[in-house]
C-alpha cells in the first residue's frame, strides 16, 4: 500500500502561481512557502508556558503574490470559492472574516509590526488537510508572511523570523479569533528538516531535537472528524487553565506542581491543570526516548498523554480513541491524538515494515464501526518557511 506523496515546494508554487493568474488575472513575482505541523507530544501546554515537541510536515501552503500600484488588496484561495477585496487600511480585526482572516490578518499584523505592506494580489494553495489538527491555519499565515517579505525584499534573518512568528500569532488570535498559543507558527517558521523542535514557552526559546527514526516512520491518521479552533471548546479549556493559575497564584501552570493541583477546589479546573502539569513533564522524557530509540518508553508516554487528554482535558472523541487503540494493536510503537482536539488526527510512530499493516487495520476498524474512511499521511520531518525562487 502506498500513501500519496505531498506536492514538492516547486509543484505547490506552480499551483499557487496558476491560481493567482486564473482567479485574479495577475502574474506572481514571489511565492512564500510554509509547512503544516504535527505535534509529537505536549498538547495545550504552549499557552500554559510549557513544552511542546512538533515536527513540520512536508504538506504545506504556497502563497503567490504580486505588488500592485495602488492600495488595493485582493485575496483568493484554492480551498475557498470567494475572493476578499478591500484596501490595505481595511485589513483590521472585525473587517476581514472567514478564511481570509488568516491571510488578511497577517498583512494587518505585519503593518502593525512596522512592515510597509503594499497593495497586492495574493493567492494561496495548500495541501495541509483542513480541520485535521495539523495547523493548516499557521501554514497559510506563515506562507503569506514570507510572500510579503519577498515583495519587500526583506531577508528572513533570525530577527525577522521572530517578528513573523509574532505577527502570525497576533493575526490568528486577534483577527481570526482562535486563542492559540504560538506552537504552530514557531514550528512553521523555524523547523529544520529531519528534526523536531523543542519549544519552551516560558523561556521563549527553542532547539532542534534529533530523532532516531532510521527504521521508523511518523504516521498521521486524520479521523475526518473536523474541528474548528474558533468553536469555543479550545477557548473554554484555555479559560479553565487560566482560572487554575489564578487560584494557585502562579503566572502560568508551568510553575505549578501536582501537589498544587490537589489544592484546587473546582474538580473540572483541577483536571485541566493536572493534564497540563503531567503533559509538560512528559515532553523531555519523550525527547530522551526519541533520541535513544526507546520505543517501549515512548509508547508508555504517548499512552499516558492520550489518556490525560481523554479523561482530564476531555478533548478526545470516540473516533480518536478507536484510531489510537487500533494503531497500537496492529503494530505501532506509540500513538496518541494530536492537535487541539474535538476531532482531527492521531500521530503514531510505526516500524517502517508495519506501516501498511497499521493503515489497513485502521481502515478496517473505521469501516467496521460504520465511520467515514480515515485519511493517512507520512510526516517525514520537513524544513520551515522559505521564499521560493
Amino acid at each position: 500500500m502506498s500513501l500519496p506523496s505531498p506536492a514538492t515546494p516547486a509543484e505547490l508554487s506552480a499551483r499557487a502561481e496558476r491560481g493567482l493568474l486564473d482567479r485574479l488575472g495577475a502574474t506572481a513575482t514571489v511565492v512564500g512557502w510554509a509547512p503544516g505541523r504535527v505535534n509529537l507530544i505536549g498538547e495545550h501546554t504552549d499557552y500554559n508556558g510549557g513544552l511542546v515537541l512538533p515536527v513540520a510536515l512536508p504538506h504545506a501552503t504556497a502563497a503567490a503574490a504580486v505588488r500592485r500600484d495602488d492600495d488595493r488588496v485582493r485575496l483568493s484561495s484554492a480551498q475557498a470559492g470567494d475572493t476578499w477585496s478591500g484596501t490595505v487600511d481595511d485589513l483590521a480585526p472585525g473587517r476581514v472574516t472567514g478564511w481570509a482572516s488568516y491571510a488578511g490578518g497577517v498583512l494587518w499584523a505585519l503593518r502593525e509590526a512596522g512592515f510597509d505592506v503594499p497593495g497586492l494580489d495574493l493567492h494561496v494553495h495548500g495541501t495541509v488537510p483542513l480541520g485535521a489538527g495539523l495547523s493548516s491555519s499557521a501554514s497559510i499565515e506563515c506562507s503569506v508572511a514570507f510572500a510579503v517579505l519577498g515583495l519587500l525584499g526583506v531577508e528572513p534573518d533570525l530577527a525577522t523570523r521572530r517578528a513573523v512568528v509574532d505577527a502570525c500569532i497576533k493575526a490568528e488570535t486577534e483577527v481570526a479569533g482562535a486563542p492559540t498559543g504560538g506552537m504552530d507558527q514557531t514550528i512553521s517558521v523555524f523547523a529544520e528538516a529531519g528534526t523536531a523542535l523543542l519549544i519552551d514557552f516560558t523561556a521563549h526559546a527553542h532547539q532542534t531535537v534529533q530523532l532516531a527514526l532510521d527504521d521508523r516512520r511518523v504516521l498521521v491518521t486524520d479521523t475526518r472528524v473536523s474541528h474548528e479552533l474558533t468553536d469555543g471548546g479550545y477557548g473554554t479549556r484555555r479559560q479553565d487553565c487560566e482560572e487554575a493559575a489564578r487560584a494557585l497564584g502562579v503566572a502560568t501552570l508551568r510553575d505549578a506542581t501536582l501537589d498544587d493541583v490537589t489544592r484546587l477546589t473546582d474538580e473540572r479546573v483541577a483536571r485541566r491543570a493536572r493534564h497540563v502539569v503531567t503533559e509538560t513533564a512528559r515532553v523531555p522524557l519523550a525527547v530522551e526516548a526519541l533520541a535513544s530509540a526507546d520505543w517501549s518508553r515512548l509508547g508508555e508516554l504517548f499512552a499516558a498523554s492520550h489518556a490525560s487528554m481523554r479523561d482530564d482535558f476531555e478533548i478526545s472523541t470516540p473516533e480518536l480513541d478507536l484510531a489510537v487503540a487500533t494503531a497500537v494493536a496492529s503494530g505501532a510503537d506509540a500513538a496518541r491524538m494530536t492537535g487541539g482536539g474535538f476531532g482531527g488526527s492521531i500521530v503514531a510512530i510505526v516500524p517502517s515494515t508495519q506501516v501498511d499493516r497499521v493503515v489497513a487495520a485502521l481502515d478496517d476498524a473505521f469501516a467496521d464501526a460504520g465511520l467515514k474512511a480515515p485519511a493517512h499521511l507520512l510526516a517525514d520531518p520537513s524544513g520551515g518557511a522559505v521564499i521560493l525562487p
